[in-house]
């Protein structure tokens, strides 16, 4: 059964709403940092290490070598999941200038929603 004429124009306008919304969330800053994936590797081996180490410590019942390899693990996953400052994680080079943005004042949601209005006027 197809929409009202009504109905239509309150999809579109939730629609339109519903896209406005999402792109205000897309185009958040992310205050320049980001998961590096070199933390990301050595904190995995700290916690595979670990594991190793918790794993010696209850077969051989010696409570500090279990301890000692809980907290490497804690330590593994701690660099894992903590940002760094750089998008990239490494040193920042200031020879080489940063991306620049595009100069224009409008989201790229708020570009995709022009270009889907134009779509569907062409209808």
């Amino acid at each position: 059964m197809p929409l009202s004429e009504q109905e239509q124009r309150l999809l579109d306008e939730m629609e339109r709403h519903l896209m406005r919304n999402d792109a205000d969330v897309v185009s958040a800053p992310s205050d320049g940092r980001a998961l590096s994936y070199r933390n990301i590797v050595y904190g995995t081996i700290l916690v595979l290490v670990g594991l190793g180490g918790l794993i010696v410590g209850v077969s051989t019942q010696l409570i500090v070598v279990g301890v000692i390899a809980f907290v490497v693990m804690l330590g593994g996953v701690i660099l894992a999941v903590t940002p760094t400052r750089g998008l990239s994680g490494g040193p920042v080079d200031p020879a080489i200038p940063p991306p620049s943005k595009q100069k224009t004042g409008s989201s790229f949601m708020d570009r995709m929603n022009d270009r889907w209005d134009r779509r569907q006027e062409g209808r």
